[in-house]
């Protein structure tokens, strides 16, 4: 009975990931030679907010620019984080802008995820002395290999120069998403900025003897001495079993009454989170899913869909952007209530990376949010019920046969 009983848990589990193998080597075949293809785009657009400005940045390039410019005008401190940072000609400039800070006398702290970039270059990841590196691990458990707090990927995105100015959203650094992937970043000048340099110095705190010497000094912050109540800052932190990003995504969708727009690269929620999204939709709200037509990972395409007719069902709308990645990770409710960052609704993301997010209530920003939101619509196809009932039953079966893996996504 046992060994038929494991023979049928290697079995549910065998089939799914060797399907979803097979489509990956199959996808990356396929987009061999693939020439990207325009997109419309946002001009940086600023809201004011009491003492506070953020930015929203849709086109990579406009974004690297003022990065890249901020750090060559930084005069105290840099603290940069990246999930991926790609070895080619923006990567590149990244690193000699901040090189040149460091040995101008700038304190420059950098932290970068190992396992995002495996396949980048070991000359590359080779930096000057005068700039302190953390490499956040690929295995960070050590011999606690049973402590699930600590498989957390860094997925963090941010940049504070001088605690002046800061910027967090869902961009990698590298040459492709200067141009070719639609997402979306901010940048804070004011109060906010203070929360960014907060989770900055207390990633690396909570690192820094295990990755750097023993006697490395903590990152110390003053306190602030103010701060704008309607900009907020959430942490997912698994090393302490913090998850709050999902929290306030349930609220803020409970909470509304007239519209919720998500726009995200990959959508694998769990049943609350679907239950809260339909329930919104049968009670009248406008919701309205953005989601890339085909993303960078097809798995997690194929196990989206198997969401699709619940949401469906509800009157949830589903529009598919066209001819380009879309990457963002963001969200707008009612003209009022706005969030742009890293995390994915999914359970990477949701309950198992580092991610940070800012939460912003101000009408100011959700203006900003809903006219970007538009635009993209005007590059969109919409899933309707009856194309979605419609589909094959080499598409049904894919979708039965990988749903196994939702949990692990």
């Amino acid at each position: 009975m046992l060994r038929f009983l494991r023979r049928a848990i290697i079995a549910f589990f065998a089939v799914p990931l060797s399907l979803a193998a097979g489509l990956t080597l199959v996808d990356s075949y396929r987009r061999r030679n693939r020439k990207p293809k325009p997109f419309p785009v946002a001009e940086p657009e600023t809201a004011h907010i009491g003492a506070s400005a953020i930015t929203t940045y849709t086109y990579g390039q406009d974004l690297y620019d003022d990065m890249l410019a901020a750090i060559a005008g930084a005069r105290r401190q840099i603290l940069f984080e990246t999930y991926i940072w790609k070895g080619d000609e923006v990567g590149e400039q990244f690193k000699a802008a901040l090189t040149e800070a460091a040995e101008r006398g700038v304190d420059v702290h950098v932290i970068y995820d190992s396992f995002a970039n495996l396949v980048v270059s070991p000359r590359f990841k080779r930096f000057s002395p005068a700039i302190k590196v953390l490499r956040y691990p690929v295995y960070a458990a050590g011999l606690r290999f049973f402590d699930l707090r600590r498989y957390g990927r860094d997925h963090r995105k941010l940049l504070v120069v001088d605690g002046e100015v800061g910027f967090v959203g869902g961009y990698n650094i590298g040459t492709p998403y200067a141009t070719e992937w639609r997402d979306t970043h901010v940048r804070i000048t004011g109060p906010g900025v203070w929360d960014l340099k907060r989770a900055f110095a207390d990633f690396w705190n909570l690192n820094r003897r295990k990755r750097l010497r023993r006697s490395e000094r903590p990152l110390l912050l003053d306190t602030a001495s103010d701060w704008e109540s309607r900009i907020r800052l959430h942490r997912n932190v698994p090393r302490l079993w913090m998850f709050p990003i999902r929290g306030m995504y349930l609220e803020a969708i409970n909470r509304a009454t007239r519209n919720i727009w998500l726009t995200h690269a990959y959508f694998i929620p769990d049943q609350d989170f679907v239950d809260a999204v339909t329930s919104a939709a049968r009670r009248g709200v406008d919701v309205r899913l953005l989601l890339p037509r085909k993303s960078n990972h097809i798995v997690a395409d194929w196990i989206s869909r198997g969401y699709f007719g619940q949401l469906l069902d509800a009157g949830v709308r589903i529009f598919r952007f066209r001819d380009a990645m879309v990457h963002a990770k963001t969200a707008t409710i009612d003209g009022n209530w706005t969030t742009i960052g890293t995390a994915n609704v999914d359970r990477l993301s949701m309950t198992g990376n580092y991610e940070i997010n800012v939460e912003v209530i101000a009408p100011q920003l959700a203006e900003v949010m809903e006219r970007i939101f538009e635009l993209d619509l005007t590059n969109c196809v919409e899933l309707t019920s009856g194309e979605w009932e419609s589909r094959d039953i080499y598409r049904r079966f894919t979708e039965a046969v990988l749903s196994p893996l939702r949990p692990l996504l």
